[in-house]
């Protein structure tokens, strides 16, 4: 296989960025894009030089791979029709509704011998890949994501619409078991919770705190990570990385010399990179950066902290 023919199922918002990139990649051939609303469709087919479909099942046999970037209540279907046929799925997050219909995708793609991976979009962030380079063993993390109310996600509540980016990022970082986590939130625009925090507390002590609003007037997409030697700051907006470390001095008041390193990062297109990896991937260059299982923990986990949400006070 010389080139991965590409299909994308969904053309809104994001959709859209996922035929832009499928187009641009040297290693992908953009076959159609398919949306149930035919002008969108046709809108972003003409954009990007390629065929229009309302219906995806148009698109089997055409296709190796698709981005499915559908409403959370379809990606279920829409995946598992897919990979019955053969073909390699990036399926955007939340993974799917449950976490018995993320185990079954991820059975169908292992029986097959198919890439399964999960829009997790901030893993692909310039700042986020450089954090490995300085990271050791995280003791405490906090996460702030705060955004403005966007009707877009409010099809799930804010903890699958927004903290799931973070709790994606925190397990992948701290690579243990959860053994702890309590959560509180309010409703303010939507039925669901639009702001909620959680303290998620892992096998071997570390300790996460994640907050996440789409309530506020100011944005922040920020960690801050504490480890025995180090501050680590993040910024997932600007992508700066700051490191803050004690150093060998004191200085005349008692208080130890603390050096500081800040790296900003310049902007990277994270779906062009998330795009490039999963063909790629499939053409056996590289391993899948955001599998099925890592998808499936981070759903399990947010399920949970919304189970907690949801109980009576």
């Amino acid at each position: 296989m010389d080139k991965v023919r590409c299909g994308v199922i969904g053309t809104g918002y994001l959709g859209r960025f996922h035929a832009q990139k499928y187009a641009a990649l040297p290693q992908a051939e953009l076959v159609g894009v398919c949306d149930a609303n035919g002008e969108q469709a046709q809108r972003v087919a003409n954009e990007v030089g390629t065929a229009a479909y309302t219906d995806y099942t148009e698109l089997f046999g055409k296709v190796d791979a698709v981005s499915i970037v559908v409403p959370t209540q379809m990606h279920y279907a829409v995946a598992k029709a897919c990979l019955e046929q053969g073909i390699h799925v990036l399926l955007e997050k939340p993974m799917t509704v449950t976490v018995a219909e993320a185990d079954e995708l991820i059975a169908i793609a292992a029986a097959k011998g198919l890439k399964l991976q999960i829009g997790h979009l901030e893993r692909f962030n310039s700042a986020v890949l450089a954090l490995r380079n300085v990271l050791e063993t995280p003791r405490f993390i906090e996460s702030h994501r705060l955004a403005a109310f966007n009707p877009r996600g409010a099809d799930v509540n804010v903890v699958l619409d927004l903290m799931i980016h973070d709790i994606d990022i925190i397990q992948n970082l701290v690579g243990k078991p959860i053994v702890d986590i309590q959560a509180n939130g309010v409703s303010v625009l939507t039925k669901e919770h639009d702001i909620a925090n959680a303290r998620i507390t892992f096998e071997g002590g570390c300790v996460a705190n994640v907050t996440a609003s789409r309530v506020s007037m100011k944005g922040q997409r920020k960690m801050r990570i504490f480890q025995h030697d180090a501050y680590i700051s993040v910024d997932f907006t600007d992508k700066v990385l700051s490191v803050h470390r004690k150093g060998s001095k004191v200085t005349p008041s008692g208080v130890p010399e603390i050096i500081s390193e800040e790296s900003i990062f310049d902007n990277s297109d994270a779906i062009k990179a998330e795009a490039d990896a999963f063909t790629r991937a499939i053409l056996g260059e590289c391993e899948i950066p955001v599998s099925g299982e890592a998808g499936r923990d981070a759903l399990a986990t947010a399920i949970r902290i919304s189970e907690l949400l949801n109980q009576p006070a």
